[in-house]
């Protein structure tokens, strides 16, 4: 006598639950394939794979200009090669007049950049930390960052000539609304339940900015000091567009009345490296001071 055949469950359902055959069919689904550990979401990358993807982002654009140019297929008076720009770089250099614009303008930025910092740090600690303080001054800083930096350009020049102060006042106001709103946000952004716990410990008010809002903030402070690092060095080029005889930006408007492409391009790197070297700058002090946000 044969054994009775038993009937194979179906691939496309699961089998329900005893005492539950009124519910539908639950639906297999294929096993999908985990995807590759790099492309896992919150996961760190190795650090000679971080390293190739640096390298790779840097060295593609760079050989797609280096093909652009090499084919011809845009003049060189518009588009010089990489040599090119090495050499006019080189010949600027030789000359001193790259190394006078470069410190000319890390001078502004540095002026400029730090008082956005002095004024902007202890105003948005205090709009973040006091409702009271948020209320007086959001409103009118709100309205503030909206205007167009060099749009005060022409009355700058009015109240303050054609000399450094209206070239370093242009980057204060470039500066200064958006980082004192967004040291603001960081530090509304420390827990409540931090600032408690130091009140029922017996912390005074000075003692818990001191100890506890200020830390917990400073590496988000350092952050938003890293992006407005960037900004400050587009207001820099800006104010020296206007009226000034020295300076990168003065240095491109030179080369531009020429068409000297090639001298343009060699200024547009040397403010890129700079920029990169001040991120990188910020980026270690915030590593420094901020391990324990991971």
């Amino acid at each position: 006598m044969s054994a009775p055949v038993v009937a194979a469950p179906s691939a496309a359902a699961a089998p329900r639950p005893a005492g539950r055959e009124d519910w539908p069919a639950l639906q297999r689904r294929p096993v999908r394939r985990r995807a590759a550990r790099v492309f896992t979401l919150g996961t760190e990358v190795p650090p000679r794979l971080r390293w190739a993807l640096r390298g790779t982002a840097l060295l593609v654009p760079f050989l797609a200009w280096w093909a652009l140019a090499a084919s011809h297929a845009v003049d060189p008076p518009f588009l010089p090669s990489p040599g090119a720009v090495w050499a006019a770089g080189t010949r600027m250099l030789s000359t001193g007049e790259l190394l006078h614009d470069t410190a000319a303008s890390v001078r502004r930025v540095l002026l400029g950049f730090g008082l956005a910092v002095a004024i902007s740090v202890p105003l948005g600690i205090a709009m973040g930390a006091f409702r009271a303080v948020q209320a007086a001054f959001e409103p009118v800083i709100g309205i503030l960052r909206y205007l167009p930096a060099s749009a005060f350009i022409p009355l700058l020049i009015i109240w303050l000539g054609l000399g450094e102060p209206s070239k370093v006042a242009i980057l204060v106001i470039g500066v200064v609304f958006f980082n004192t709103l967004m040291t603001a946000d960081v530090v509304r952004l420390v827990p409540r339940a931090l600032i408690e716990v130091s009140y029922t410990l017996g912390a005074t008010r000075a003692e818990v900015l001191r100890k506890v809002i200020l830390p917990h903030a400073l590496p988000g402070m350092l952050d938003a000091m890293r992006v407005n690092a960037a900004a400050a060095w587009n207001f820099v080029v800006v104010a020296e567009l206007v009226a000034a005889t020295s300076g990168l930006g003065y240095r491109i408007v030179r080369a531009q009345r020429f068409l000297q492409t090639d001298r343009i391009f060699a200024v547009l790197v040397v403010i890129g490296l700079i920029g990169l070297l001040i991120d990188v700058a910020l980026r270690l002090v915030r590593e420094r001071v901020g391990r324990w946000t991971g």
